[in-house]
């Protein structure tokens, strides 16, 4: 659960994130670096879609700048999982809504 977030900050349990991040079932990521700093490409979310998850939340940042490759959508869509992007604070509700529901990732770009 995610307790807070505003720009570069994010609350998760009790402990304070500040860099983007990989939020899974069991366990966060604190160390999400993209090959290209402002999109996401399928070779960055690798390990997250070994976990198989069921939705995949993909935060964009505060203003949303961050794009999700076709090919991200591509493979979601063929591997039947959900992939919801919004800008970070919005997804930050959708992942709290959907994640005790069903086996939730959320990526997050914690800044722009």
């Amino acid at each position: 659960m995610i307790k807070s977030y505003s720009f570069g900050r994010m609350v998760i349990e009790s402990q304070t994130y500040t860099s983007d991040l990989i939020l899974l079932p069991d366990r966060v990521d604190d160390s999400w670096w993209r090959e290209s700093g402002h999109r996401v490409c399928l070779k960055d979310i690798e390990g997250v879609l070994r976990e198989e998850p069921e939705v995949l939340v993909i935060g964009t940042g505060f203003y949303g700048l961050m794009k999700v490759e076709e090919e991200v959508e591509r493979h979601a869509q063929s591997s039947g999982i959900e992939l919801i992007v919004k800008k970070t604070k919005n997804a930050v509700l959708s992942f709290n809504e959907i994640a005790s529901q069903k086996k939730t990732i959320g990526a997050f770009h914690l800044t722009c």
